[in-house]
């Protein structure tokens, strides 16, 4: 019987703090584009005795997003796909935004729907902003519907002036979102599971590079007037990613899960008081 494959895009604080709940008795295939964080995380983890192989990828190519798929394929029934791989808008270009949290998204979610084993499960890191996007209803269904091969050529994705990758991350987000529910049923087809989960400012290496950013302060205002009053952890997120990977939360799909310490919530309940 071939070993059970856990496949996980992105290898940041987010993706190893999943990978590690999720890989015991599994081939791990841990996916990236950065060569240093994909050689350092396989060392951690085949350290630790974890089975695991590696696959560099470009989550924003359609291309090497199939080659991905067809190789975790080949290794072994796929039973988890963990996306966290993203972009962040204090360092990154609305152009590479929009490739990599949006369509990088649409062109993983429908490479793996026909290939996951039946019981399987996938996860989809969002973000919180994604609920704070301001988006028409024709909008969110263009984003939800268009075909990943168009997504990007969206009219309200390429105004002129060019949008601000701090506002086009919200957006992208907001997209991946959409994604995950618009393809429940393709993955249900296939007798899987797919949600999202939307954290709030987590202390990773990326959410430290956006604390230090132009939006640093409000973002750190937000943290404050929370519910929670504090940052969140990369193990905060894994927690999260655990319940919806199991079989436990096998009546739960289409959906997100905001990890955010309470600050939308709170955020909402300041308008409209």
């Amino acid at each position: 019987m071939s070993t059970e494959v856990s496949v996980v895009v992105g290898v940041g604080g987010m993706g190893r703090a999943i990978a590690a709940r999720i890989g015991s008795g599994r081939h791990l295939l841990l996916a990236d584009f950065d060569d240093g964080l994909l050689d350092g995380a396989a060392g951690q983890f085949t350290e630790q005795g974890f089975e695991v192989s590696t696959h560099r990828v470009d989550a924003g190519d359609p291309a090497a997003v199939a080659k991905l798929a067809a190789a975790a394929a080949d290794t072994g029934p796929i039973r988890h796909l963990v996306h966290t791989a993203g972009v962040s808008p204090a360092k990154a270009s609305t152009e590479a935004i929009v490739r990599v949290d949006l369509c990088g998204v649409a062109y993983v979610l429908d490479e793996f729907a026909p290939l996951m084993a039946p019981g399987g499960a996938g996860i989809v890191i969002a973000s919180m902003a994604g609920h704070l996007a301001q988006l028409t209803a024709d909008q969110e269904t263009a984003l939800a519907t268009t075909p990943a091969a168009d997504l990007a050529g969206l009219p309200f994705l390429n105004p002129e002036p060019a949008l601000h990758p701090m506002l086009a991350y919200p957006i992208a987000k907001r997209g991946a979102i959409l994604r995950v529910q618009a393809a429940a049923g393709a993955w249900g087809r296939a007798g899987a599971r797919v949600n999202s989960i939307s954290p709030g400012v987590i202390s990773t290496a990326q959410g430290r590079d956006e604390l230090a950013g132009e939006s640093g302060a409000r973002m750190r205002q937000m943290i404050e007037q929370s519910a929670t009053g504090r940052i969140g952890t990369a193990e905060d997120i894994a927690a999260a990613a655990t319940y919806l990977l199991d079989p436990v939360s096998s009546f739960v799909t289409g959906t997100d899960l905001l990890v955010d310490g309470g600050v939308v919530a709170t955020m909402r309940a300041a308008m409209r008081g």
